[in-house]
């Protein structure tokens, strides 16, 4: 559509989100309730429409308090074409974290089909990146390659209220906007509404040393949680705790103060049945899905992500975390005041079957490996203990009602959509 004047016109219209399945505002808002918004930091999203188009251009979905501003454009057909996460940072400066596109074959090929071509381009605040390119049809492959762009190609100046740059290829070089004819309410109940994305958390795991507590997963209808075992011990008088991959060359990914002491591990036990196929009967077993250094008696009542020196929660993707990388399917607490001469001896007792460098303790515990190397000079000790496969591992730092440290925690087992059947507390 054109004015009088022979300008293309956008129709732009607010809310304080967006539904994504049925492409609609969500509790509309009135230009001066969004701004108000902006100004808070409050999430809202912004809509824009050429009209006699039943799909929208462009959705910009902002929320600076969450540190993050998302642009969504849209096609004719209603297909979400391009996807920009932009990170607001130090300096009010915008990085382009994440960008997506994807390019469809024709008018019918459906949102996101995993046969069209698209292009991923990932960006860090310190000059690190990928680009990511999936060429369409019968071995197209993906090609990855580092990204040569330039300083203003990164980033972007946080744009005022009402002064966003448009994204969309389908918009004019110069149109006109006017604001859209949206009456401001409630609205319908959404479907399925954006929300800024927010780092993940632990959750109810920590319901997994809880015994007497029933759970379920998507594969395990009924499981509960046994007595954890406790009967091992690590000293740790220098004062930080370090979290890693026990053959990790660098490190440790995390070091967190602790009260100099020697504490208790905790393994987490979980029991549940199944129909065992090859045994033609109904088995019942036990898994290892948690460890914990447990700092006191007190218990956790809050649970913290533990972050690592250049961990940065404003760049994660909803539901993220950082955690510690592992491809030997290990991870171990230690004394970081001797992770170095811990490390050492933990390689020769794995990997030079110094029987004198380290201790094996996986017997009597159910599957887990675990084995203890000692420092004697400092009196420390490394704990390793295996995870359930190579990725990254989240730490957890859990905290009494006191706000002390009374527990570090890593799931190393895979619990899919773990949901709580009844805790046995108060």
């Amino acid at each position: 559509m054109e004015s009088e004047t022979g300008t293309a016109v956008i129709e732009v219209a607010y809310g304080e989100g967006w539904d994504l399945a049925a492409r609609a505002l969500v509790r509309p808002l009135s230009r001066e309730a969004a701004r108000a918004r902006d100004g808070a930091g409050l999430p809202y999203a912004v809509a824009l429409r050429i009209p006699g188009r039943e799909a929208p251009l462009e959705v910009r979905l902002v929320s600076w308090r969450d540190h993050y501003a998302g642009v969504w454009v849209y096609d004719a057909e209603g297909r979400r074409t391009h996807h920009l996460d932009l990170r607001l940072l130090d300096g009010g400066r915008l990085l382009h974290r994440l960008t997506r596109h994807w390019e469809y074959a024709d008018a019918g090929t459906p949102e996101f089909d995993d046969g069209c071509a698209r292009t991923t381009l990932e960006l860090f605040p310190d000059g690190r990146g990928s680009l990511e390119r999936h060429r369409p049809g019968p071995g197209g492959g993906t090609l990855v390659t580092t990204p040569d762009l330039a300083e203003e190609e990164r980033w972007l100046a946080r744009p005022a209220f009402g002064e966003w740059p448009l994204f969309s290829a389908e918009a004019a070089e110069a149109p006109s906007f006017r604001e859209a004819e949206v009456e401001a309410g409630e609205g319908v109940e959404p479907r399925e509404e954006w929300h800024p994305p927010r780092p993940g958390g632990y959750g109810d795991r920590g319901v997994l040393f809880q015994p007497g507590t029933r759970l379920a997963t998507r594969h395990h209808p009924e499981m509960t949680v046994l007595e954890p075992d406790r009967s091992l011990r690590i000293r740790i008088p220098g004062g930080v705790l370090a979290v890693d991959a026990p053959d990790n060359r660098d490190g440790p990914a995390f070091a967190i103060p602790v009260p100099p002491g020697t504490y208790p591990l905790e393994t987490a036990r979980l029991s549940y049945g199944y129909d065992c196929e090859f045994r033609g009967r109904w088995v019942t077993t036990t898994d290892l899905p948690a460890v914990r250094l447990r700092l006191s008696d007190e218990p956790p009542v809050r649970w913290e992500m533990a972050l690592g020196e250049d961990h940065d929660p404003r760049l994660l993707p909803d539901g993220g975390a950082y955690g510690f990388d592992t491809d030997s399917a290990t991870g171990c607490f230690a004394d970081a005041a001797a992770w170095e001469p811990l490390k050492g001896l933990y390689a020769r007792a794995l990997f030079e079957d110094d029987e004198t460098a380290g201790e094996d303790l996986s017997g009597n515990r159910d599957s887990m490996f675990l084995m203890r190397t000692s420092d004697e000079a400092t009196g420390a000790d490394l704990m390793a203990f295996a995870t359930g496969g190579d990725c990254t591992y989240a730490v957890w730092l859990g905290r009494a009602a006191s706000g002390d440290l009374a527990c570090v925690d890593v799931q190393v087992g895979y619990l899919q959509e773990l949901r709580v059947l009844s805790d046995p507390r108060p």
